[in-house]
């Protein structure tokens, strides 16, 4: 009837717990194995490269045009050059250069050396690797396919047109609990000059900062602070002096932290639901009616899978990184018709804490701090030059925890 003896619970787990040294052997192998198929292949197909250049080179080597009245014939080098000449009315060899056509490429269709070859070698894609490969998932191994990453929307570099730009950005650093509630909550905000000749280096700025008190203003050391405070003009201390040319510079920084939860301009809320052969995921956002959020990207870390996660409902779009195990949902646009939108995912089995930390990036075009350029002034006519200036809201960090 078999062998029997008594254990406690506390024996069975400790039993499924140990470490197995053969496993880690057989994995070990299975892996040199996987390594020296990639050498193998490495090898040969260099020297299948090798090969078919060396022999399209010396079939170049060795062509030589024939003559126009039909002598002539293939030799190495110009052996025989007298016959090639011999009783043409061209002028022999030298005088048939015009009538020279290019070798065809042989029979079997090799690629002329001034052809840039479309593939290139590629490795795990034969037939060897992708059996060996189809093995090793039916032995149970978690092999990862390669993805096609999709490149994240570029910011538009805005190069100056105009004599003087004026550059301003707000850089969010928020952290948000996952249970509920704000952590962190930090803006930082710069405005950048750059003036592009001498003819316009003596001027000053006219801004607007609007009525938010706990927001912390510097102005850059040559700036006269005083008439900033009264007037709300940067204009630099020294009269007569001028603005560096063609270099920016950042005149006015500003810094607001707070604990006020209405600030935050995204809300994000996850909540996975174990069950005993799989994890559902729901998570929502709820976007506050003060800002237009564009390019959206949610990043949601996920634990080693070995397929794809399956997607109920999403309001918008998805796609998922099996390199670094994450699945990133993007909205192009949050506005009015959509503050509030959700999706679901199914996993196997997993940690309800290995969803997160979950990442947000977006962009707006919208302050919090409300700070504006007014106008730029010429600082001894008072005339307006031409000025071009740029805002935006950027997000440096942004995380629920």
């Amino acid at each position: 009837m078999g062998h029997k003896e008594n254990v406690t619970i506390a024996q069975v787990k400790q039993y499924l717990e140990m470490e197995s040294h053969e496993e880690k052997l057989h994995k070990l192998v299975l892996q040199s194995k996987i390594d020296e198929a990639k050498d193998v292949m490495m090898r040969k197909a260099s020297a299948i490269d090798k090969n078919k250049m060396e022999k399209l080179r010396s079939e170049n080597m060795n062509y030589v045009p024939m003559s126009s009245n039909g002598s002539g014939r293939y030799g190495n080098g110009f052996q025989d050059v007298k016959s090639l000449g011999n009783g043409s009315s061209d002028g022999g060899l030298f005088g048939s250069l015009d009538s020279m056509v290019p070798p065809k490429p042989s029979a079997r269709g090799s690629t002329p050396l001034s052809t840039p070859s479309n593939g290139g070698m590629k490795l795990g894609k034969g037939k060897g690797t992708k059996q060996l490969l189809e093995s090793l998932k039916a032995e149970g191994e978690v092999i990862l396919e390669d993805v096609q990453t999709i490149p994240a929307p570029a910011r538009a570099i805005n190069i100056p047109t105009e004599p003087i730009s004026v550059s301003i950005e707000e850089k969010l650093i928020v952290t948000l609990k996952k249970d509920g509630g704000l952590e962190n909550f930090e803006l930082q905000g710069t405005m950048t000059l750059i003036v592009q000749d001498n003819e316009h280096a003596q001027i000053c700025v006219q801004v607007e900062t609007g009525p938010n008190e706990k927001v912390q203003l510097n102005t850059h050391p040559r700036i006269d602070k005083d008439r900033f405070l009264k007037e709300k003009i940067l204009a630099l201390k020294n009269v007569g002096a001028s603005f560096p040319v063609g270099t920016p510079l950042a005149v006015l920084k500003w810094r607001l932290q707070s604990r006020d939860e209405s600030l935050v301009p995204l809300n994000i809320n996850c909540w996975p639901s174990v069950s005993r052969n799989e994890c559902l995921v729901n998570i929502e956002y709820e976007a506050s009616r003060a800002f237009e959020l564009k390019n959206v990207v949610v990043s949601i870390p996920l634990p080693a899978l070995r397929d794809a996660p399956i997607v109920n409902q999403v309001d918008g779009d998805w796609r998922y990184d099996s390199r670094k195990s994450f699945l990133e949902w993007n909205i192009l646009l949050i506005d009015n018709s959509n503050r509030n939108g959700s999706m679901e995912f199914v996993v196997p089995t997993s940690d309800p804490s290995s969803f997160f930390p979950i990442g947000v990036k977006f962009s707006a075009s919208k302050f919090f701090c409300n700070v504006k350029l007014v106008g730029v002034y010429d600082s001894h006519t008072g005339d307006s030059p031409r000025h071009s200036s740029d805002t935006q809201l950027v997000v440096d960090s942004y995380q629920v925890v």
